[in-house]
């Protein structure tokens, strides 16, 4: 395929990453328990790649949190509508249809984020364990097939974070050999995901076989969420995993089986959400729903995650994803700054949406909404996931969030949160993100636990909404399931105390649709989704196609035309700031070299 393919045997050393000792052979490394463990699980943590420098080369390039702490400064979610990055960096470039002069970013920068080339290390890496899973001999049985299961769950995964990136591939289940063939042709996009759910499937079974459908006991008994190896897969997040593979093969992007895929699908995802619940996995309060990010290294609603540590208020770890204005008290940060476009997709506290202006007008008519006290009464993860103007902040002014500029004497005043004179990566939508934000600032200088949810259960019942809504109608459900779609969106929503949707909403599927995906927008939010799933949808054109929008924000005397003291407007942000969709935007192009060693594998189109 890529150049990453044409690695051969005789790279063994290399692959041993220094551990265990250069210059083992093979029948070593692989008889030997801890040899056999430190070799695999290389594709977790290290697997360093001997090409003039030491960067990690392993799946942890794949994770949205730490894709997002990278020097580039800009996330998956600011090549979307869903935010602009503060500071004007190449993630402005990306999302005007301009990609090929960085796309080694993604592919082979050791210094950046090598996902192509760290998923495909990864996957021969799994397939050389499975290759020689039976030369291990100081293990009982149940280690083995903890590693078996390890290695399709890793393998699997790594060919989904391909799949989604860079369009359908080769699924590669053998290592390659010095003789082999190793241009191979693509799979069509639904078959190569429906081998991903085979993987995952075959992961499934052998985490039974070890007894490993969750590595922890359940709540309320010793160790939960403590055991040593809680960062490493499981059996339900196979599962899981497996009905995440279907759903995006049943996708308008993927599906070439109509109606049998979304069946397929809703089954699934039923079936991950029975066995999370069997094994004693749920949706955390809504008091402590913040805990899947920050502030608890694991949580019993992530299947699988990842943490990043103990992180201090400054750590550089966040100048992608925090603003300086925040985080460092200097002007290279750049920060995820939420856009009008996605602060409208939060509800009313009584349901009702916001999405367009015909929408305003109705919550405005009921007395539930008004323009110039926008914040008031809205979705309770609005308030989770979004800094705007005048919210609790710690150790600021009066408390809060000054974001918000005055006419004075003739000259502009800026509130302390926006002021463009101090830093390259302030707010120019209004908004800064909370969600995944530990609170540690500049004010309140402290060190949080950081965590990314992989896939949690929440997702879940996204997922089977999603699914079973397409297959059977809001109201049906999946052969063997208890819960139709409308009732899976209504798990997610009383959790947060938010109220189920609305039943003008669930009469059709093409209706009912677009509240789904709403749904999946905010309970998803900011958590590395949103720019696969406006590709999958194939959204992702007339998202970006329509104008990113701020709020300005002046401070005015309070008035019963502003009674909050501002004024509200909604303003496009300038040109440079705009995205621009073109077709090849729905993957990733290959490096130019890589395209012309291709004959069977046709490259994807640059852009």
């Amino acid at each position: 395929m890529t150049g990453i393919m044409m690695v051969t045997p005789s790279c063994l050393e290399e692959y041993l990453d220094q551990a265990p000792e250069s210059g083992l052979d093979e029948a070593e490394v692989f008889s030997k328990y801890d040899n056999f463990r430190q070799y695999f699980y290389g594709v977790y943590e290290g697997q360093k790649r001997f090409s003039g420098n030491w960067r990690d080369y392993n799946i942890k390039n794949a994770f949205p949190l730490y894709f997002n702490a990278w020097d580039q400064k800009w996330t998956w979610e600011g090549a979307t509508d869903a935010a602009d990055m503060g500071r004007y960096m190449e993630g402005h470039t990306f999302k005007s249809g301009q990609v090929s002069a960085f796309v080694n970013k993604f592919t082979y920068d050791g210094n950046r984020r090598p996902v192509l080339e760290s998923m495909f290390m990864a996957i021969r890496k799994c397939n050389m364990v499975l290759q020689n899973i039976d030369k291990l001999q100081d293990a009982e049985q149940k280690i083995k097939d903890d590693f078996v299961g390890q290695a399709h769950f890793v393998r699997a995964f790594c060919h989904f974070e391909l799949m989604r990136l860079w369009g359908p591939m080769p699924y590669l289940t053998h290592v390659i050999g010095v003789d082999d063939q190793w241009d191979i042709p693509r799979l069509s996009k639904y078959e190569t995901l429906a081998a991903i759910a085979a993987d995952m499937d075959t992961a499934a079974t052998f985490f039974a076989k070890a007894g490993i459908m969750r590595r922890d006991p359940g709540p309320g008994q010793a160790g939960h969420l403590a055991d040593p190896e809680q960062a490493r897969p499981n059996g339900v997040a196979a599962k899981a995993y497996k009905g995440r593979a279907l759903l995006y093969a049943a996708s308008p992007l993927n599906n070439d089986k109509g109606q049998k895929a979304w069946e397929d699908a809703a089954k699934a995802n039923w079936e991950a959400i029975q066995l999370a619940e069997q094994n004693l996995y749920g949706l955390l309060s809504a008091a402590d729903y913040k805990k899947n990010y920050a502030g608890t290294t694991y949580t019993n609603e992530q299947l699988w995650a990842w943490t990043a540590g103990n992180l201090s208020w400054n750590n550089g770890f966040f100048a992608g994803l925090i603003s300086g204005v925040i985080g460092d008290s200097k002007s290279s940060w750049s920060g995820v700054c939420p856009t009008q476009n996605f602060v409208d997709k939060f509800e009313t506290k009584w349901g009702e949406p916001l999405n367009t202006e015909a929408d305003r007008q109705a919550a405005i008519a009921a007395g539930h909404y008004t323009d110039q006290n926008p914040y008031k009464d809205r979705d309770p993860r609005f308030y989770i996931n979004i800094v705007y103007n005048q919210a609790p902040l710690t150790g600021w002014s009066g408390g809060k969030a000054q974001i918000w500029f005055e006419n004075k004497a003739g000259s502009t005043v800026y509130g302390e949160l926006i002021n463009p004179t101090v830093y390259l990566g302030r707010t120019y939508t209004g908004y800064y993100l909370r969600k995944i934000w530990g609170e540690g600032s500049t004010k309140d200088r402290k060190s949080v636990i950081h965590t990314d949810p992989l896939i949690r259960l929440g997702e879940l019942y996204l997922n089977y909404a999603e699914a079973a809504n397409e297959a059977y109608g809001p109201n049906g459900m999946a052969p063997g399931a208890t819960m139709t779609a409308v009732a899976a969106i209504n798990v997610i929503r009383t959790r947060i105390n938010q109220p189920e949707v609305l039943a003008t909403y669930t009469n059709s599927k093409e209706v009912f649709r677009e509240r789904i995906k709403n749904e999946r927008n905010i309970e998803l939010a900011y958590e590395g989704h949103y720019y696969h799933d406006i590709r999958r949808w194939k959204d992702a054109p007339r998202t970006y196609s329509n104008p990113i929008i701020g709020m300005e924000i002046e401070k005015v005397p309070v008035s019963a035309e502003y009674p909050t003291g501002f004024r509200y407007s909604r303003y496009p942000l300038s040109a440079d700031r705009q995205p621009s969709w073109k077709e090849p935007m729905y993957y990733l192009p290959f490096n130019t070299e890589d395209n012309f060693k291709m004959k069977n594998f046709v490259p994807n189109v640059v852009w």
